[in-house]
């Protein structure tokens, strides 16, 4: 597996081996201990999750404020755009972002850890994400970032965007007034 480092140390992106003939491929997306190693920590994940949406859909900024959760997240079909915002209001890169092209053809994943926004915006037709939790889904603790936060800048694309959102998204709060972590 190759570790790709992005802007924010915490935030990484994984490669994982494939090999491929002409019956199609074999790739490990996911080995405990390789993906400790890869992040420097353990990590156990207690929750796996499947969504499946269409073109244009953009879900996030999600985060829960208590019983936080880090994100294993890859495609299996379809292309999204991965965003990661960092609410760790200790942190040097607090308030920055960063993304990653991640889809059924690159088979990348993205590990987003605990006390990051996450949210991603649907390229193709449709895609299926799956992510792995290191935490259990608790709604009374979910908060959203709102995902065209002007302060938080994220950009989802070259070319102006009509997301289709949920309401709870087209409701999240802006940073400057967003619950945040320590």
């Amino acid at each position: 597996m190759q570790v790709i480092p992005t802007a924010i140390p915490d935030v990484v992106v994984l490669e994982p081996e494939v090999y491929g003939d002409d019956r199609g491929f074999f790739s490990e997306s996911y080995n405990r201990n390789g993906f400790n190693a890869a992040i420097g920590r353990e990590v156990e994940f207690v929750q796996d999750n499947h969504s499946r949406s269409a073109r244009n859909v953009l879900r996030g900024l999600h985060y829960q404020i208590q019983q936080a959760q880090g994100k294993l997240v890859r495609v299996v079909t379809g292309d999204v755009l991965d965003v990661a915002v960092d609410l760790r209001r200790s942190s040097p890169t607090f308030g920055r972002w960063v993304s990653c092209r991640v889809s059924a053809d690159n088979k990348r994943q993205m590990w987003v850890p605990e006390g990051f926004a996450h949210g991603f915006y649907v390229l193709s037709e449709f895609a299926d994400f799956l992510y792995k939790t290191t935490n259990y889904y608790a709604p009374q603790h979910e908060r959203s970032l709102l995902w065209n936060d002007p302060e938080v800048g994220v950009v989802w694309s070259e070319e102006p965007i009509a997301p289709v959102l949920s309401r709870k998204d087209r409701e999240g709060k802006p940073l400057s007034v967003a619950e945040v972590y320590p």
